[in-house]
């Protein structure tokens, strides 16, 4: 029986994956990738850019449980309906359910073990076996709502925890007093609908609707321990043996009436499969503008990244357009869609620049968001989580995402409004930006911006460099040159004795005593530097790379203390909590984003023979198919972004200037389906484990001798050759 069961369960990942003659790319997608370690995404249903993560969370109270969910454990507490993907911060995780045949959960944490073996996961699909219980549960979701399945295998009663007090939060205690208010209805014996204000990274309101094929009862309501404010309680059913409960839920930042009208319009039926089937078929569709030829373990890694990738942003409006903006006043949106989840510090560098060439019919959608947020809080989104301003990181990385739109194209938001929004978060005072010291000093002085002062300069200075060149592309010759002047201040850090990017006083003193290899969280430890030291920073000159070979005293002068950061030794020495600064090679940590961009540097220096060499050492140490395969945070697809683009043998390493430097293809070929019917293919010829070296570049069977290939070759479509060898072209 149990082969059987089995059997049929397989067949039907088959057939959900495969639909309408559709290659069956989710086959290749693992999303347990990332979950071990501190890769922090999660394994459950989710729809693309979709407002619900169903997934199960092993713990709720931790650093490595940002997703809720960590690898590593064998137990679950739960399953709630929404979660963040490879953060380095948590949230979310609203209404945990659990299925349970018989126990005491007086104390509320009741847990359910289970074997690896038996459980499973794809895109907008999850299923486990709880074996304390002998419940079997599968999730999906659509793009707002959840969809649970459980199926009770033995004669014993039919319970479900409904935990609304449960959140993925910073520690056990907050577990206790993050929900700030709750308001909960039973309106009849299968529906429960409410309303939470929770706070935890941000302050946010959420109302939901859950809905039962089955009647229940209320069996217990477990005890308020100090600082509930919601409830946990008990429900129980009568369902025989073999028989199957099923949930859905829907959320809300609105009203309860808003995700009323979600579950209707997306989920009206009690058809599990045909809802699995359904998002699913969105996947694939997504998956298919990516053709790969290549072996399993490539393909895996690949579509498992552009799952990662396509996570979010997430769209948080009702199917009305309505939304919760950050005043907390509902708006509408104007396209229907409001995306919130921007952790843009992080991915501005490359999966931004991915969604131009892979998804560019979202790309407006992303920009209008981020106008109406300026037009709300006064300034762009820094890190913004369900239409919240949290403030997480430095400099204002919505620019360049603003900026990259506009030069390459796009056209669904009103240019005007856009450069007004760059310019006033680049001079009006706000969290993490003090434009007076800035524009006084030419840099942060350290004295004045106590914490992460060279940081918040080279970061601020490339957001200037930004606006210099949309200014100057749309004739503003005033806004260009003052931009254009303060994209320089970086010059203003750098330190000549010991060329590296050093901490400023007010007076013009350099930090003293000065260890460069000294890195904290600077946010919350002090220092100069931002989750990096002065080895890791000296490198965020993306917009101006030629002047920084200049500072350094010419190509050589640049490539060998290039080559000083990848072989001095790895160990860092901290001064507070770094788990973020991981995938060292020397003093490069390619677990954190601002060194993403640094072993292209090589390639724009003269030497691209050592640019070739280090990403082919980054995917093979850093990116591989199993859970623990990834070497930091993913970031809501940064991590994922850059693997994309250097499997394709290139990179935005300056994210606006419509330039991707060449590097080294990492898989045979691959094939963008591009709009207008057009297709860009990479080849990577004689690619071998041996062959990690470009002998030769072709594009449109003509040799190319570039150090970069531009945004409108791709988009026009064609084909970029790339001959492989063995010994590195010196």
């Amino acid at each position: 029986m149990k082969r059987f069961l089995v059997f049929a369960i397989l067949i039907l990942t088959l057939s959900a994956c495969t639909q309408n003659n559709t290659p069956d790319y989710c086959q290749y997608v693992d999303p347990f990738i990332g979950t071990a370690d501190n890769g922090h995404t999660f394994p459950g249903a989710t729809a693309p850019f979709g407002f619900i993560q169903a997934s199960p969370e092993t713990g709720n109270d931790a650093w490595k449980y940002c997703s809720g969910y960590n690898y590593d454990d064998n137990s679950i507490i739960g399953f709630a309906q929404n979660h963040l993907n490879g953060t380095g911060c948590s949230d979310l995780g609203d209404i945990l359910l659990l299925p349970f045949t018989e126990g005491d959960i007086k104390d509320g944490n009741y847990r359910g073990s289970f074997n690896k073996a038996d459980e499973k996961a794809s895109p907008g699909y999850y299923s486990v076996k709880l074996n304390d219980f002998d419940i079997d549960v599968e999730l999906t979701a659509t793009q707002r709502t959840a969809f649970h399945r459980y199926t009770f295998n033995k004669n014993a009663p039919a319970n479900l925890l409904v935990d609304l007090q449960n959140g993925v939060v910073w520690s056990t205690q907050w577990v206790e007093s993050h929900v700030l208010d709750a308001e909960i209805n039973m309106p009849d014996n299968k529906t429960i609908t409410g309303h939470q204000q929770v706070n935890n990274w941000v302050k946010r309101h959420y109302y939901y609707v859950i809905k039962f094929d089955k009647e229940y009862t209320v069996k217990q309501e477990l005890p308020a321990k100090k600082g509930n404010k919601a409830k946990r309680f008990v429900l129980s059913f009568d369902i025989k043996p073999g028989e199957r409960l099923q949930a859905k839920i829907a959320i809300s930042s609105v009203s309860v009436e808003g995700a009323i009208t979600s579950l209707s319009n997306e989920n009206p039926k009690w058809n599990f499969d045909a809802v699995r089937k359904k998002t699913v078929g969105k996947w694939n569709k997504l998956f298919s503008r990516v053709q790969v030829t290549g072996s399993d373990e490539q393909k895996k890694n690949f579509y498992t990244s552009l799952y990662h990738l396509y996570i979010q942003p997430n769209d948080i409006a009702d199917t009305d357009g309505k939304y919760r903006g950050a005043d907390d006043k509902v708006y509408t949106a104007a396209s229907g869609s409001y995306y919130s989840t921007l952790s843009l510090w992080d991915t501005y560098r490359a999966a931004h620049p991915l969604y131009t060439i892979l998804l560019p019919e979202k790309v407006d959608g992303f920009i209008e968001t981020m106008i109406a947020h300026y037009k709300v809080q006064g300034f762009l989104p820094i890190w913004a989580l369900w239409g919240k301003e949290n403030f997480c990181m430095v400099a204002n990385h919505a620019i360049p995402v603003v900026v990259d739109a506009y030069l390459k194209g796009f056209k669904g938001f009103d240019p005007e409004a856009a450069f007004d929004a760059v310019k006033s978060s680049s001079t009006k005072n706000h969290t993490n930006s003090n434009w007076d010291a800035y524009m006084k000093y030419g840099y942060y002085p350290f004295d004045i911006v106590k914490t992460e002062s060279v940081s918040k300069t080279l970061e601020s200075v490339y957001d200037d460099y930004c606006v210099a060149q949309m200014a100057k592309a749309m004739g503003k010759t005033e806004d260009y040159e003052y931009f254009a002047k303060r994209a320089d201040f970086y010059k203003n850090l750098f330190d000549p004795e010991t060329k590296l990017m050093r901490g400023k006083d007010s007076e013009g003193k350099w930090r003293t005593p000065f260890n460069s290899f000294s890195l904290s969280h600077a946010s919350s430890s002090g220092g100069d530097y931002t989750e990096g030291n002065s080895w890791q920073y000296t490198w965020h000159v993306q917009h101006d790379v030629e002047g920084l070979i200049d500072l350094m005293g010419g190509n050589e002068a640049f490539t060998s203390k290039l080559d000083s950061l990848f072989f001095l030794e790895p160990d860092l020495e901290t001064t507070g909590s770094l788990s973020d600064v991981t995938g060292l090679i020397g003093q490069y940590a390619h677990g954190n984003e601002p060194s993403h961009h640094v072993s292209y540097f090589y390639a724009l220096a003269g030497k691209p023979w050592k640019t070739q060499e280090l990403i082919r050492e980054i995917f093979d140490r850093f990116y591989l198919a199993k859970p623990d395969g990834l070497c930091g945070n993913d970031d809501c697809g940064q991590m994922s972004a850059w693997y994309v683009f250097s499997a394709m043998g290139f990179y935005p390493v300056d994210p606006v200037n419509g330039e991707y430097v060449l590097g080294a293809p990492q898989i045979p070929k691959i094939e963008l389906k591009l709009p207008e019917d057009k297709t860009f293919v990479v080849e990577a010829a004689n690619l071998s484990k041996e062959n990690k070296y470009v002998q030769s570049v072709e594009l449109n069977g003509q040799r190319y001798t570039g150090k970069s290939i531009s945004h409108k070759d791709i988009m026009n479509g064609g084909r970029l050759v790339f001959t492989m060898t063995s010994k590195s072209q010196i």
